[in-house]
């Protein structure tokens, strides 16, 4: 949707120029018969609107353009009801309960993350999260990276999945933690990343393997970011809804609770979104994640963030 930001409108956090809007009208216009997916591909080309491994934010532009049509800015396009074929929420036994897995974390040990390149596991990653997880599945907008979390231990069972996506457009709370301004946060946003979803499967009751699951991950989703977006983050950041759940493995692995969300989602731009106020915990993946943050001279690209700059996650002063 597009936000007004000083009486401008923004795409993706970034303030339109009065030229791109110019260009913008004028596309659409030009060439109405388009259709939308195809007018959002054209303006992203000619925008230079991608993402930091070059990809083009066509899906952003698609919403942004049809959301600007709504209010009237567009009024020239005849926008027919995009057909999305929905994904199938359903399951089967694929994602049945299995077994108790009990024990000590000693007996599971090592524990491996498992980055999900094909079509079957995301398919199943689906299921269990539609079917356990009390937030369901809903498709994510932007940057993703999906993990299974497996025991190399024989048989290997699987004990949980991971979902890191885009971070939260604006926290208020979490902005004054990292104290950098408006138009920095813009540029450097894509140095965090969310923790939007973390299950462990509820059949796996083995104590400290869910803090243990968060220090892996924090080791080893800054390399696999960077390998998909070109963009090294600095920071991890996650919402734990407090009448569900104390954050007790967030706190065990050393996250940081900065405040509560205003409970509007964490991509509601409208602010007409009411939902339960969450706490906000962070983690930083660099130590000088908040230097970096608040620097607006340098792009999120593949050299922003130096690997030796790299927290050691075993201990945090």
């Amino acid at each position: 949707m597009p936000v007004i930001i000083g009486g401008g409108l923004s795409f993706c956090g970034r303030e339109l120029k009065p030229e791109e809007l110019d260009l913008i009208r004028q596309i659409t216009r030009d060439f109405a018969t388009l259709s939308l997916t195809e007018l959002s591909f054209t303006v992203c080309e000619l925008l230079e609107w991608r993402r930091p491994n070059g990809g083009l934010k066509s899906r952003e532009c698609y919403f942004f353009l049809q959301a600007l049509h709504e209010r009237g800015w567009l009024p020239w396009l005849t926008i027919q009801p995009k057909k999305l074929r929905p994904r199938s929420t359903e399951w089967d036994e694929q994602s049945d309960a299995q077994a108790p897995l009990t024990g000590s974390i000693g007996d599971y040990l090592p524990v491996q993350l498992q980055l999900l390149d094909n079509v079957d596991d995301r398919r199943l990653f689906r299921q269990y999260i539609q079917r356990y997880h009390y937030l369901g599945y809903k498709v994510p907008y932007g940057a993703q990276l999906r993990y299974f979390v497996r025991s190399l231990q024989p048989p290997c069972p699987l004990l949980a999945c991971l979902l890191f996506t885009s971070s939260a457009w604006k926290m208020a709370p979490r902005d004054a933690h990292i104290g950098w301004s408006p138009a920095t946060r813009q540029v450097n946003l894509p140095l965090i990343v969310n923790n939007s979803r973390f299950l462990i499967l509820p059949w796996v009751k083995v104590p400290n393997l869910a803090s243990h699951i968060l220090s892996l991950a924090a080791r080893q989703l800054p390399r696999d970011w960077l390998a998909a977006y070109c963009a090294r983050p600095v920071l991890l950041e996650t919402l734990v809804d407090g009448t569900r759940y104390h954050g007790g493995c967030y706190r065990a692995a050393n996250w940081t609770e900065v405040g509560l969300t205003q409970g509007r989602g964490r991509m509601d731009r409208n602010n007409t979104a009411q939902g339960e106020r969450k706490h906000i915990f962070l983690f930083p993946l660099h130590r000088h994640w908040r230097d970096r943050l608040c620097d607006p001279s340098h792009p999120p690209h593949v050299s922003a963030v130096e690997p030796d700059g790299d927290l050691r996650l075993e201990t945090r002063p």
